[in-house]
Formats: C-alpha cells, sequence, structure tokens
C-alpha cells in the first residue's frame, strides 16, 4: 500500500508565487494573510514535526505537522471525517430536509465588510423562520444543523445556508413525535417571506446600533428600499432523504476547508489558473484573481460556520433531544436501532489515528521522540 499521490497542482503553489502580487494589488486582513501563511507552511520544516520510525524498511522519516487552519486545502480530512461521525451519532433516525436560504445580492458588500454582524444576524432569522414555522405549522420543535457557505463554485460570492432540518418535531407538550410525511416542509415563498421580513428587521436594528458606519440614513434606506425585490430572497426545500449522512457527508467537505480544493485545479501556467466548475465546466482567472477570490471566503477568527437549532441545540441530559429520540426509539424494530449504534462505534473506531503511512512502502509508521523543532519559512512565502 503506497501512499497517496500528490495533487498535480496545489493552491500552496500558487500562493507562494503570486502572493506579493496579490498583496500589492489588493488589501488583506490579518485573517487572510494568516491563512495564506499557514497553507504554504503546512506539512513542511516551517511548522516542525517529529521524526517516524518504519519497522518493514528499518528507515527514518521526517513528518511534518499540518497548520490545523480552517480554510486550508492541505489538511483536516480526518477531522472532516470524524465530524460526520460525530453528527451521526447526535442525529435522529428519521427523514431530513435540505433547505438552502440565500442573501440577496444588494446584502453581499455589506456581507463583505461586516461579515460577523451580517452573518450572526443571517443565522439567528434563519432558525427563527424554522422555529416559528413549526411552532405554528406543526405545533412542534424541531432540529436542524446550519453551514454557512459564502462561495459560488466559480469562487464568486454567494452566501447562502445549507441546512439540514427534521422532518417532523417534537410535540410543544413533548407528548409525541409529530412526522412530516409529504415532499416539502414548508412552502418556500413562506419560508422567503419570513425571512425577509426578519432579515430586513435585524438589519435596521443593527443600523441603529451604529454597525454600518460607513452608511449615512440616505443610503441604508436605499439599501433598505432595494431588499423588497421579492425573488432576491431566495428559498430552495430539496425533497427529503431518508439517511441524513448523505447531506451530513457534502457539508462536511465545506466545514473545515473553503471554496476549493487542489484536486478541482486542471492548470496551473504563470498568467492563469484553471479550474472546474460544475458539469465538467471549467473557469480560467489570473493567479492573482484566483487568490483574491479564494481569500473572500476567509472568515473572521472565531466565527462558528456551523450551528445548530432547535433539537440539536439541546445538549441537557433529559433535554428535548434526547426526548424525541426515545419516542422515535420506540418506533424502530430494537435490531435496527442495535444495528445504528454499532456501525456509529464501528465508524468511530475505524477513525481513531493509528500514523502516518511510510513514503517508501506504504506501511504505518511509529512516531519516534525526536523533534523536529519549527525552521522560518523559506524566502519567497508570505510573511506571517
Amino acid at each position: 500500500m503506497g501512499a497517496h499521490p500528490r495533487p498535480a497542482y496545489r493552491i500552496a503553489d500558487i500562493v507562494r508565487r503570486h502572493h506579493k502580487e496579490l498583496e500589492a494589488s489588493h488589501f488583506l486582513n490579518l485573517d487572510q494573510r494568516r491563512l495564506l501563511w499557514f497553507i504554504v507552511a503546512c506539512r513542511t520544516p516551517a511548522m516542525g514535526g517529529h521524526l517516524h520510525y518504519c519497522p518493514n524498511c528499518d528507515k527514518l522519516h521526517p513528518v511534518y505537522h499540518s497548520c490545523g487552519m480552517r480554510g486550508c486545502p492541505n489538511c483536516q480530512a480526518l477531522d472532516q471525517e470524524k465530524w460526520i461521525a460525530a453528527r451521526s451519532a447526535r442525529i435522529l433516525p428519521i427523514r431530513h430536509f435540505h433547505v438552502i436560504f440565500t442573501l440577496p445580492s444588494e446584502l453581499r458588500r455589506l456581507a463583505r465588510g461586516h461579515p460577523k454582524d451580517i452573518y450572526n444576524a443571517f443565522f439567528r432569522v434563519v432558525g427563527a423562520v424554522l422555529e416559528e414555522l413549526g411552532r405554528t405549522w406543526l405545533k412542534s420543535a424541531l432540529g436542524w444543523t446550519m453551514v454557512l457557505h459564502t462561495w459560488k463554485r466559480d469562487l464568486g460570492d454567494h452566501p447562502h445556508l445549507h441546512v439540514i432540518v427534521t422532518a417532523g418535531g417534537l410535540l410543544l407538550d413533548g407528548s409525541g413525535f409529530r412526522h412530516v410525511e409529504g415532499t416539502y416542509l414548508f412552502p418556500g415563498e413562506v419560508m422567503g417571506i419570513l425571512l425577509q421580513g426578519k432579515m430586513m428587521d435585524a438589519l435596521r436594528h443593527l443600523f441603529a446600533e451604529g454597525a454600518f458606519p460607513e452608511l449615512d440614513a440616505a443610503a441604508f434606506e436605499t439599501l433598505m428600499d432595494s431588499l423588497w425585490r421579492p425573488k432576491g430572497w431566495v428559498v430552495h426545500a430539496e425533497p427529503p432523504f431518508r439517511d441524513a449522512n448523505h447531506l451530513l457527508g457534502y457539508l462536511s467537505r465545506y466545514v473545515h476547508r473553503i471554496a476549493i480544493s487542489d484536486s478541482r485545479i486542471v492548470e496551473v501556467t504563470p498568467d492563469k489558473v484553471t479550474f472546474t466548475t460544475r458539469d465538467g465546466k471549467t473557469k480560467t482567472l489570473h493567479p492573482v484573481e484566483f487568490l483574491y477570490r479564494f481569500v473572500q471566503h476567509v472568515l473572521p477568527k472565531g466565527f462558528h460556520k456551523v450551528r445548530h437549532g432547535g433539537l440539536y441545540a439541546s445538549t441537557r441530559k433529559g433535554g428535548r433531544l434526547e426526548q424525541a429520540r426515545a419516542l422515535l426509539e420506540q418506533e424502530i424494530a430494537p435490531e435496527e436501532s442495535e444495528k445504528r449504534t454499532r456501525k456509529i462505534a464501528e465508524k468511530l473506531e475505524e477513525l481513531a489515528f493509528k500514523g502516518h503511512p511510510c513514503p517508501d512502502c506504504g506501511s504505518i509508521m511509529e512516531r519516534t521522540r525526536v523533534r523536529i523543532p519549527p525552521l522560518r519559512a523559506p524566502p519567497g512565502e508570505p510573511d506571517a
């Protein structure tokens, strides 16, 4: 068993060659600059590491640390798999809907300048929409997990929330669990109207608190007038999936990374980067424009791009999530419940880290106690 092949083209190489051009032509904030540095330094002597011993080859090999940065395309595949397994252990054994809430294009510029304010409000509003409709339409408490994406496949701006929503909920009095048997959760138009009204209220509240100092009253009212366009508030609800793990797998690809991975890059030259978009199509950009689009999707440090609401926000022992699970377990055959529990346990055991493969023979190496101290980044890499 050999090591995984290295991708033909790497984002780290594009950063190394073009970051100076990027910084000379565009303003980058500290979070963006830090990510570029770590992408280049990830799994290199700049990060330090340990010597590992291969008992099969009887050789020592240096293994350098990964940077662990959210957004780095070089690492965190293991964290991605662990996230899926952890969410699978908490998710209820029922169908789930996939609902996508999109911010109108008129708010993209404001979101770039004030990502924490706009995206925090977006999360709160979408949660309020689902909570209100669950309470009024179903007399139930739903459960949902939200993941923020800010990009299109061509790396352009497109802020939207992917939401996994339970196809039903715990009755408000806790006496039972109500299932949604149809092919839609709530009408998309109704969700869109609520999204529009609640988000515009949230924007007015933020403006009153001085969140947008670059906007005077007239400019803010002009922005608000543009947001009355109903077609700008898009909510797309897909038919429910019986196995929510499919959705978790899709969303997990961008929980720890952003926008694009090395595998989507098909050609790099000194003046262009070509990468796949959708349906076999490609996009070609100048390397500086490619990097600029890439860093636009770096979220502020400490910002949580995954959030849970309703039943899935419950962590208290004996809380609403456990009540719902107990009710649902009564509807499932004991052998099915045991099979699901065993499958999750096996997946978690499989993901337990067992060591690095030898670059020569692929055997699992043993980590020695010999540390490799971090080195300064070599010339040509971004400054910290």
